[in-house]
């Protein structure tokens, strides 16, 4: 790959941690809160037709693809492919939100996920994504339709809840499809690594 190109996909995935981080601030209620954009664009939380169906979630940044460090599960989706996500105290006052894990959701444009915790983890995870302001063991986000066909894909701010740090198992549906995925909360889904920072 050449550099330009290397460096092109470091500022993008550098930039979107960024956004994220500055999004979903650790110890607020509203992790998953992101400012709504009052320009006619993919961030904008109404339908991309106007119409009045359910409004699209809030994202934070329109990409051309999933950026580095990012990994597919199934077609709609990608999720960071970091051993561990940090966990830090979350301030919730829900024992299965002790711990946060801020990450963004990335949606491939007009694409609507459904994601949950796997059965049997509903009392010791939470997660949330776009304008939620409750974690909870599901969650729906509906990417608009970009304005720019460019900018394929949607991120949006939130992540995960958890009562310890632990190796989640997080169910995500799309199109009638299901996968699964298994993301290192606090530590590696094998258990040894501890947090990076």
């Amino acid at each position: 790959m050449p550099r330009s190109s290397r460096a092109a996909r470091w500022t993008l995935s550098t930039g979107l941690l960024v956004t994220l981080a500055a999004c979903t601030p650790t110890g607020s209620a509203d992790h998953g809160q992101a400012p709504t954009s009052a320009r006619a664009d993919p961030r904008t939380s109404l339908p991309a037709d106007g119409s009045s169906a359910e409004p699209c979630s809030t994202s934070v940044e329109a990409l051309r693809e999933p950026p580095a460090g990012y990994r597919l599960v199934g077609e709609d989706v990608a999720v960071p492919d970091r051993a561990v996500l940090e966990a830090q105290e979350s301030g919730e006052a829900d024992p299965a939100a002790r711990l946060f894990a801020k990450w963004g959701l990335v949606v491939r444009g007009g694409a609507v996920i459904d994601l949950r915790v796997a059965p049997g983890w509903a009392d010791r995870a939470r997660i949330g994504w776009g304008t939620v302001t409750v974690p909870g063991p599901a969650a729906r986000v509906r990417a608009c339709s970009p304005v720019d066909p460019q900018s394929a894909w949607l991120a949006f701010a939130g992540g995960t809840w958890v009562s310890r740090a632990t190796c989640l198992p997080l169910i995500v549906e799309s199109r009638g499809r299901t996968a699964q995925v298994r993301l290192g909360i606090g530590v590696s889904c094998g258990g040894t690594d501890p947090p990076r920072s």
